[in-house]
């Protein structure tokens, strides 16, 4: 299979102005001024006028759905892949959240190799909310040196739902994430829901002070309180990840939380963004009650990208945080660029930010505006 776009403005996600990109099976095997290529079954696709860009990569998305804080009822639904394909998500990161008891981590490895299977790419977290960590094997360094899947463990800090991990347990926790890490060939992360109570932070920095190197702590919901999202600043200044849930903020956009972020002197290498899609949105009251329920939308990050642009930023600047960052972050190799010898995960865009054609791993899954490939039990 391969295929050959013409005249596409590449961003990669730097801009390189007008570029031919060639696609064999699941490989970029060239960006070039006018290729002249023979190869059998070849398709040429007319770009011109089109923004070629790596697919996005999410990677906070509750594929098996979450919720369940309103009773059964509430139980959010599972992810089909279509909707990642409408939004140009290529690649993603599985979690778990509040439930731990109808939302096992083995179904969501198990989602996450039918989502790889139905054409993306997808990793996981292990665990979810609850303390002692709810793991496949019984070990986290298991987990990590077993599981290819799995890229860390996924822990609740700062909210009312979470286990309030002690400064020791923490300690613990992350010390079997590294090691497993070193033994599996990994980073490992810490992953961190954030609520709104006060205090994960202080055990955050604490925990670098003693020694833990900072890349492996990842706190997401970064932008949901303003209190929190003080604190994320300083932890990116220290040279941390601070992830910005593209599915609401304390802004008026989670948008503007990036960009007074970047306004506040961050270094835009060291945020990234998620939708925390299909993950339950409660509301509750000042008694505890949940007064109201919302899903996070896996759309949301193609929607903040645009409020980005409108914001003033350019096209190569507010790439970053759902594509190359997250792939280095997360050491994804051969993702979040378009370069020769990388996955052929690609967006093609048009002038209004509407997306046109969307590969993943040289597979076209939405052709001119169409999603051609649906997953297996969608209509």
């Amino acid at each position: 299979m391969a295929l050959l776009f013409k005249n596409a403005t590449v961003y990669a996600p730097e801009p390189l102005g007008t570029k031919d990109v060639l696609v064999v099976n699941d490989r970029i095997v060239a960006v070039e001024d006018n290729l002249n290529v023979s190869l059998p079954d070849l398709e040429t696709v007319d770009a011109k006028g089109l923004s070629l860009t790596p697919g996005f990569i999410d990677q906070h998305i509750h594929v098996i759905g979450g919720g369940g804080e309103g009773g059964p009822v509430s139980r959010t639904p599972e992810l089909m892949l279509s909707e990642l394909i409408t939004c140009g998500t290529t690649s993603l990161v599985g979690v778990c959240g509040t439930d731990s008891v109808t939302r096992s981590v083995e179904a969501l490895l198990g989602k996450v190799r039918a989502l790889t299977a139905e054409g993306v790419s997808a990793w996981m977290h292990t665990s979810n909310y609850a303390l002692p960590p709810t793991l496949l094997t019984g070990s986290i360094r298991q987990d990590l040196f077993c599981v290819p899947e799995v890229l860390g463990v996924k822990i609740a800090m700062g909210d009312h739902r979470s286990s309030f991990p002690t400064l020791e347990e923490l300690m613990r926790i992350i010390s079997d994430i590294r090691v497993g890490g070193m033994i599996a060939g990994k980073t490992g992360f810490l992953h961190i829901h954030l609520g709104s109570v006060p205090g994960a932070f202080a055990m955050l920095n604490e925990i670098v002070d003693r020694g833990i190197p900072i890349h492996h702590l990842r706190p997401t919901h970064c932008a949901r309180d303003k209190a929190v999202f003080g604190e994320a600043i300083l932890f990116a200044k220290r040279g941390g990840v601070m992830d910005v849930t593209s599915g609401g903020s304390c802004f008026d956009t989670p948008a503007k939380a990036i960009r007074a972020a970047l306004d506040e002197g961050v270094d835009p290498g060291n945020i990234t963004m998620s939708s925390d899609g299909h993950g339950s949105i409660p509301r509750f009251n000042s008694e505890g009650l949940m007064i109201g329920l919302g899903t996070g939308a896996v759309s949301s990050n193609l929607r903040e990208l645009r409020s980005l642009l409108e914001l003033g930023l350019r096209l190569e600047q507010a790439l970053p945080f759902v594509t190359s960052n997250v792939a280095r972050h997360l050491g994804l190799p051969g993702k979040g660029e378009v370069k020769a010898g990388y996955s052929a995960d690609l967006c093609l865009l048009d002038a209004d930010f509407g997306l046109r054609h969307v590969l993943a791993k040289g597979r076209m899954l939405m052709r001119n505006g169409q999603v051609v490939v649906k997953g297996t039990f969608e209509e």
